[in-house]
């Protein structure tokens, strides 16, 4: 379990509280825990709390808008000390840009920022899409520090004091993977693409018409989407999942139809691994030109994007 820090001026509660609701799945996953200042207890030490689940957690979340630019405590307290951990390699720092400001000249400006391209969640059509590009990306950030073939280490000289510093190493250890390995990644991988596609048809039903969705889940090892574009000439797309189909298409296959059978497919995903790690590669997406290395969350957005686009639709 990553613990997340969640750093954000109180002027900005009402992102705070949508940000903790978005993060519900991965809180009932075990995948995190959250920490930020409401936690604290009456009588207890603020600054010492504050210190302490700063120096325990793995994520810093920083919510930047106006207002956090603004706070020293957060900027030039919070901020700083975890910017010197994400240096060290200890921490990795996230700003989660709120609302237009001028963040891109703070240290937070040379940090890859969330959501998609660092534009702010105030001006997205819909804010729920927004955030739920938070959550995957952060998906995406725990599954790979709490990799058990990736270890990251802080370098740190034994000897004497020296001017140089040495960045921080990463060691990977190799690692047979045998069939049962390979299937519980596999089952890991279809529910964590089941409940991105799950998420994606709830946020499509919040924008509301002409656009209507419909998950289905079939069984434990099958769902079903359709999406009707209403603006578009009622235009409608269907897609189905298996879970290892009939026929040795792949580990998962997919089908742009209703209910598909196990053993007809448009494309699949396969699990690949090589001396270190497994990982997922794509097949029959269009567009593709060689196979990449994927997690979970990334073959679900490319298939989730191709799918879409058969109901004339596109996202940010």
């Amino acid at each position: 379990m990553g613990k997340v820090f969640i750093s954000y001026s109180h002027r900005d509660e009402k992102a705070l509280d949508r940000l903790h609701t978005h993060l519900a799945m991965l809180r009932r996953e075990g995948l995190v825990e959250t920490w930020y200042d409401r936690e604290i207890l009456a009588g207890q030490d603020i600054d010492r709390e504050i210190g302490t689940n700063l120096r325990d957690s793995e994520i810093f979340i920083a919510l930047t808008s106006a207002d956090f630019l603004a706070s020293n405590y957060c900027y030039e307290r919070e901020m700083k000390t975890a910017l010197e951990r994400h240096e060290a390699g200890s921490l990795v720092v996230v700003p989660v840009i709120v609302e237009a400001c001028d963040w891109k000249a703070s240290p937070l400006g040379k940090l890859k920022a969330l959501p998609k391209d660092g534009k702010p969640i105030s001006t997205w059509t819909n804010e729920a899409v927004a955030y739920l590009d938070v959550v995957t990306e952060l998906r995406r950030i725990l599954g790979k520090k709490s990799s058990k073939i990736l270890t990251n280490i802080d370098a740190q000289s034994d000897g004497p004091t020296s001017t140089s510093t040495q960045p921080p190493r990463r060691y990977r250890i190799k690692k047979e993977f045998d069939a049962i390995d390979r299937a519980e990644f596999a089952k890991a991988a279809f529910d964590r693409i089941r409940e991105y596609f799950q998420q994606s048809v709830n946020e499509i039903n919040q924008i509301g018409e002409p656009l209507r969705a419909l998950f289905e889940k079939m069984n434990e090892s099958a769902f079903t989407c359709t999406v009707l574009n209403k603006a578009s000439r009622n235009l409608e797309a269907s897609i189905t999942f298996h879970l290892q189909g009939k026929r040795s298409f792949g580990d998962i296959i997919y089908s742009f139809s209703h209910r598909a059978a196990d053993n007809t497919a448009n494309g699949h995903i396969q699990i690949e691994a090589d001396e270190y790690e497994q990982f997922l590669t794509l097949d029959g997406f269009r567009g593709s030109s060689q196979k990449e290395r994927l997690s979970a969350e990334e073959a679900a957005e490319q298939v989730w994007r191709e799918y879409i686009s058969h109901a004339g639709i596109e996202h940010e």
